[in-house]
């Protein structure tokens, strides 16, 4: 395919994974696309076949296909209907339709079908698959006082030992209500969310009525499948309502982005069809046992059929954390930014041996526990005897090599893990505690509503990845502002309790005019004082006696208010504004 053009000066959008819940509008219509339109007698259309004129031909006349011949005898078992094909023969048109099997073309005599229940396969596993229907009220994060509007969405789920049930942690995020269904059943279930992993975007659900487990036979799941494995996913997408399956093979395993966690962990690609309402159904090896859990699809012009799968190992870490601890902690990280060393002039440089592989630290997290051990340009040789290559890989099975972060998420948070490193040409060791990952600007508020403060019309609230995509859509990463991505691409949190704060917009009143302007800028300091977190400039504020209130923007804005009226003016405010509190419930404490 030619080069495709685009603009100056901005990179090309890389195909974007999604994932794949089935969203509705408030009374269950699909927002996303007309159900009624996925397939339709209008939709498709068969091209008339001009037959060519009859005329005697010069030469021999033109004989009959011998595949034609050979497929009147064949028995196909399966009673499924064959590809329509056109066949020529001597310059008519043919329609070979089969169906049970090929009929013969030129036969009167036709054998009956076989019989769907001599012929229909039951899977045990199929019945503990149950459809999630779950009602969404997620957070304005642009108007932080106030929710959206509550949409409905489905998905899918299994049923798994110990009265539990997995789906996927996108399906419920921000649930007010989760009811379960069963297959071949009208009663749809209470369900209560134990469990909600960001991360590794994976939700353990339970229900109390004993009436819904009866007669279920858990799933069990497999071991990590190979490449060319088959698999086949079942759930309820888009197209109908009762159950789907699609089957494929493991394309692809290696360290996957997954979108709904914003983290990179071990994911499997395979080729089976992953549609809106596929997301948290089961991946089942031909044995019936679950090998992972369908969460994303790559939806892009130049491919088809990449579907991504949540392997096994990440489930029983999921499952495991929660069994340790009540609850889900997460995954932890090392803390570092990594560089290769596969230059070998790098490596001389370093003090590295020929025999010598690892990869360099860059930058080390200040709120990561490493950061007490570790120093930057420390050579990474093993993490927990296990050595690491040049280009920070590792022996994962025969064949292959994979990513060393598999080796970290395989920890659990609080975990040991011991780490040699290579410093000025001397080999040390360090037995490190592992933790999760502190971001400057988080991912997810883990179901938290937004924090926010208003002084003056002023809006101050803390920056986020939900912020962020709540502001600028599904293209933040483009559309955003270059200072607040360079933050979040770039920028590590100095403390635990660190947060970027922002004047988020300006709702207008005769105090702050000229103000009106300012929108997602970040507030650097108050009164001379650093702004630390939200908390502390609410603080600062209410407490503040001088006789103005000075607030230091990015850019070298300054804005100046003085302190009785912008206190005295901020009730009218957010009476004509229709906002219910000053102050989040959160900062009051």
């Amino acid at each position: 395919m030619g080069d495709q053009k685009r603009k100056r000066g901005r990179k090309p959008k890389k195909p974007a994974a999604e994932t794949m819940d089935l969203q509705m509008n408030n009374i269950g219509v699909t927002s996303s696309a007309n159900i009624d339109d996925v397939f339709s007698v209008s939709n498709v259309e068969i091209e008339e076949v001009d037959p060519p004129t009859s005329r005697k031909g010069r030469g021999r006349p033109r004989k009959a296909a011998k595949h034609a011949e050979k497929a009147d005898t064949s028995v196909v078992a399966s009673p499924v209907r064959k590809t329509s094909r056109t066949v020529e023969n001597n310059g008519e048109c043919v329609i070979a339709v089969s169906v049970a099997g090929d009929l013969a073309r030129h036969s009167s005599v036709i054998e009956p079908p076989p019989r769907w229940e001599n012929v229909v396969k039951v899977v045990p596993s199929m019945d503990a698959v149950v459809k999630v229907f779950c009602v969404h009220t997620e957070p304005n994060f642009s108007l932080p006082w106030q929710r959206k509007r509550q949409y409905s969405s489905s998905s899918s789920g299994f049923i798994i030992s110990g009265r539990r049930v997995l789906t996927n942690a996108h399906s419920v995020e921000h649930h007010t209500q989760v009811k379960l269904k069963k297959r071949g059943s009208d009663t749809k279930y209470l369900a209560t969310v134990l469990a909600i992993g960001t991360e590794c975007d994976i939700a353990m659900l339970t229900v109390n009525d004993d009436e819904f487990w009866e007669g279920v036979s858990p799933v069990e799941f497999g071991s990590l499948p190979a490449l060319q494995d088959a698999v086949t996913v079942v759930g309820y997408p888009i197209g109908g309502d009762t159950i789907s399956v699609t089957s494929g093979v493991v394309s692809r395993m290696e360290i996957l982005s997954y979108v709904h966690g914003s983290t990179e962990l071990l994911g499997l690609q395979i080729d089976a069809a992953i549609n809106s309402g596929n997301s948290g159904g089961p991946a089942l090896n031909d044995k019936g046992k679950c090998v992972g859990i369908a969460f994303q699809s790559l939806k892009h012009e130049d491919v088809e059929n990449i579907g991504y799968v949540i392997p096994t190992p990440v489930i029983m870490h999921f499952i495991t954390d929660y069994e340790r601890n009540k609850e889900y902690t997460g995954f932890p990280t090392l803390g570092v930014e990594w560089q290769k060393m596969e230059n070998p002039d790098l490596r001389m440089a370093m003090g590295m041996a020929s025999d010598q592989k690892g990869v360099r630290i860059r930058r080390i997290e200040p709120t990561a526990p490493e950061s007490q051990v570790l120093k930057p340009s420390d050579i990474i040789l093993s993490f927990d005897g296990i050595d690491i290559a040049n280009d920070g890989t590792v022996p994962f099975r025969h064949g292959e090599r994979i990513g060393f972060s598999y080796l970290v998420s395989q920890k659990y948070t609080g975990e040991n893990a011991v780490v040699k490193v290579l410093r000025d040409s001397e080999i040390l060791e360090f037995n490190i505690k592992l933790a999760t990952h502190k971001r400057l600007i988080p991912a997810h508020i883990k179901g938290r509503p937004p924090s926010y403060y208003i002084i003056a019309g002023f809006v101050f609230t803390t920056v986020s990845v939900l912020y962020l995509r709540s502001e600028y859509g599904k293209d933040y990463e483009y559309d955003a502002p270059v200072k607040l991505l360079d933050k979040h691409l770039h920028a590590m949190a100095q403390s635990e309790d660190e947060q970027l704060v922002v004047v988020s917009q300006v709702l207008v009143a005769d105090i702050n005019i000229g103000y009106e302007d300012i929108v997602n800028t970040q507030v650097l300091a108050f009164n001379g004082q650093p702004v630390k977190n939200l908390k502390s400039l609410a603080s600062m504020v209410e407490n503040c006696n001088d006789e103005f209130l000075k607030f230091e923007l990015e850019y070298q804005q300054l804005v100046v208010l003085h302190t009785k009226t912008a206190k005295a003016a901020t009730l009218d405010i957010l009476t004509t504004h229709c906002v219910p509190s000053a102050i989040s419930d959160d900062l009051k404490s």
